[in-house]
């Protein structure tokens, strides 16, 4: 029998050193790589947006005009920044789910899996999605379909249907 490869498993941790609630962020989703992995303070020097009337945000950043939309999660939903530490993966030993209900003698040897950890730094209700020169497509853009559609959709396939009482 072919052997299954497993999914590395993921765990939101909180950072040990934080103390009290986590700082809230909003997270600038932009249109573009920078392939740069190093710090780039002051941030203030080439980042400066400005807020419209109509609601979105202008900003240049090397030279392109860039509009912002500002777009909100669902309610019941919140946005997690978090970042992945090196040399933080181990072997979870604990079975998940479908392993303790399969009875095919595999479930042993797929109990260990490996787990990483994502520290959680901050939380958000909201983002701002940026496109070139105009303001972004909604329609278009997979970020905002995705706040607005998917995670819609996804809350109602995964909701169960009100009772109904039949007299």
């Amino acid at each position: 029998m072919a052997s299954q490869k497993q999914q590395p498993m993921v765990r939101l941790e909180r950072d040990a050193t934080t103390t009290g609630p986590t700082q809230k962020a909003t997270p600038h989703l932009l249109p573009c790589r920078v392939h740069h992995t190093g710090s780039v303070e002051p941030v203030q020097s080439f980042w400066k947006p400005t807020q419209g009337e109509d609601g979105t945000s202008t900003a240049y950043f090397r030279g392109r005009k860039l509009v912002g939309k500002k777009v909100a999660l669902p309610e019941g939903y919140r946005g997690l920044v978090a970042v992945a530490r090196d040399g933080l993966q181990k072997e979870a030993t604990e079975p998940d789910v479908d392993d303790m209900e399969r009875d095919d003698g595999l479930a042993a040897a797929a109990g260990k899996t490996k787990t990483s950890s994502l520290f959680v730094q901050s939380e958000f209700d909201d983002m701002v999605v940026w496109s070139h020169e105009a303001t972004v497509d909604g329609a278009a853009d997979p970020y905002v379909r995705g706040v607005e559609e998917w995670l819609t959709l996804a809350d109602q396939i995964h909701s169960f249907p009100a009772p109904t009482s039949d007299k």
